[in-house]
């Protein structure tokens, strides 16, 4: 894991920076994403479809830096290379979430091998953040699959300059002939505005609908 430091006086979103994150200013948007071709191919291929929606946030978090921000140990500005997923598994047991991390893999089919490991070893620990590191680089992603939802929104009240994003998906619902799966992408408003969230879920559903690429 690589961390660059950004020379905030150097880069051209140092106003809007500055502003916003004075402002303390994060927000969330929730939009329908398209994953009929996802559900098909995950359906088609034996995998589970959430592991398949991780991968897909993964890649679209990787395409773009400042998806990646943050600060480092020392409170200073940057980005790191790549994040890695750190994703919430529900054990119906106990009715509790655990959150691990599965590393990024070359394919789909690698990482999917994986995240099955993790799951089985950590799954029921009864601990929250069961395996140890918890990375710095992460991506939060969780799915709340029992309820769709047009709305979500987490408010983290202890550090008013959280920017790493957070992602959030419901319970899919068909619509017409497509399946659509409310997907919620909540960040810090110093490092991305409107345009950078849509183009996260442009980029999302041209990803999650592109399945065999993975």
């Amino acid at each position: 894991m690589e961390f660059t430091k950004i020379d905030l006086d150097t880069w051209n979103r140092k106003e809007v920076f500055n502003h916003f994150i004075e402002q303390k200013t994060t927000y969330s948007m929730t939009h329908k994403v398209s994953i009929a071709k996802a559900v098909k191919f995950a359906k088609d291929h034996k995998y589970n479809f959430y592991p398949l929606f991780i991968y897909s946030v993964l890649k679209v978090i990787n395409s773009d830096y400042l998806y990646r921000m943050d600060f480092n140990e020392q409170g200073e500005l940057g980005y790191y290379d790549s994040n890695v997923p750190f994703y919430s598994v529900f054990d119906s047991k106990t009715e509790l979430s655990s959150n691990i991390d599965t590393p990024d893999a070359y394919t789909f089919a690698e990482f999917n091998r994986d995240y099955l490991l993790d799951v089985k070893k950590y799954r029921g620990s009864g601990k929250m953040f069961p395996k140890q590191p918890v990375p710095k680089n992460i991506v939060n992603i969780s799915m709340i699959p029992w309820a769709t939802y047009s709305s979500f929104n987490l408010n983290i009240n202890n550090r008013d300059n959280y920017l790493l994003p957070i992602v959030t998906a419901g319970k899919f619902e068909r619509i017409d002939n497509d399946i659509k799966l409310p997907v919620t992408f909540q960040i810090h408003h110093a490092v991305c505005d409107g345009y950078h969230t849509a183009q996260f879920f442009n980029r999302l559903e041209e990803v999650i609908g592109q399945p065999e690429k993975l």
